[in-house]
């Protein structure tokens, strides 16, 4: 199971899917095979780039047991974030009865004040238990919900079950070499893993952040660069990085992210269609020419860096 000390990256997986809008299984056992493939440590699921908010309770249960199974003991954290504590603990326990590493809870849009967000995760652990270890998902971008450094020291004291924070604050940086501040001075430490597409990585992990946990069409640029930087090789880091930046950097705008994501998975064979369930559309012609281009160009980088 995940713990205080858990480092490495854990890919946030997609969630291939047919045409029709059904669940594509045999790719999802062929893109849970790829990202382990190309280096990740773990895998998180379920996650807002898996397009969790569009499957049913059902299917979120059977694409648990699926990757859990294929990744034959390797960690998987599962995303469980819902509207209410009854579903949430629901598929918490199914997940870790399944044997999952973890599970990963993401603040509602409706919790507005620091005694709000610190009392709502004392409800989460409270409902879960102390044996099932929690990732806090700080992404306020995406729902809103802004915690602060004094209310996320509190939390992080109180609740000792929340192991891992997903740090995709954004501007962020300086909320990693605080909390990391507070820990040399007495507080419990807890694991740091980044998102925001690795768009940070390499000043994430100079300010003491211990891996990633987001997505790319590129898994092992995040593993190559976390291994370097762990390893001081900060320059090598830095030009590897470099050469996925135009990626990164198209794979940001929002709310085109995953169909480039997967669309580039499509064109690597990790799955057999950049499809997304609706809502949701793919990319136009003009989009998907500018990333073939780019993903072409990055080849030719990658030979001069080798």
């Amino acid at each position: 199971m995940i713990s205080e000390t858990t480092r490495g990256v854990f890919v946030i997986s997609v969630t291939p899917f047919h045409l029709d809008g059904s669940i594509d299984w045999q790719s999802l056992d062929r893109v849970t095979d790829f990202y382990f493939e190309t280096g990740a440590d773990g895998l998180t699921i379920l996650g807002m780039m898996g397009e969790a908010p569009k499957m049913t309770q059902a299917e979120s249960i059977e694409l648990s047991r699926r990757i859990i199974t294929r990744a034959e003991g390797r960690p998987v954290v599962v995303g469980v974030s819902a509207p209410g504590l009854a579903a949430l603990r629901d598929l918490s326990v199914a997940a870790m009865d399944m044997g999952a590493a973890g599970v990963m809870v993401a603040p509602p849009g409706s919790l507005k004040t620091d005694p709000q967000i610190h009392g709502y995760y004392g409800q989460v652990t409270d409902t879960l238990g102390a044996d099932i270890p929690v990732v806090l998902q700080d992404f306020p971008l995406s729902t809103g919900v802004h915690i602060s450094d004094d209310i996320l020291g509190r939390i992080i004291e109180d609740y000792p079950s929340i192991k891992m924070l997903k740090h995709e604050d954004w501007p962020g940086l300086g909320k990693i070499t605080r909390l990391r501040a507070a820990e040399a001075a007495g507080r419990r430490r807890i694991s740091i893993l980044c998102g925001n597409g690795g768009g940070f990585l390499v000043e994430e992990m100079g300010r003491g952040a211990d891996g990633a946990m987001t997505g790319f069409g590129y898994p092992e640029m995040m593993v190559q660069v976390v291994d370097l930087m762990g390893r001081g090789e900060e320059t090598r880091a830095r030009d590897l990085f470099d050469a996925y930046l135009p990626l990164i950097r198209y794979e940001s705008q929002p709310g085109l992210g995953l169909a480039v994501r997967k669309h580039v998975l499509a064109r690597r064979g990790a799955i057999a269609s950049p499809a997304l369930r609706r809502p949701g559309a793919g990319l136009d012609p003009l989009s998907v020419a500018e990333v073939d281009l780019m993903m072409t160009r990055l080849e030719q980088r990658l030979k001069e860096l080798n």
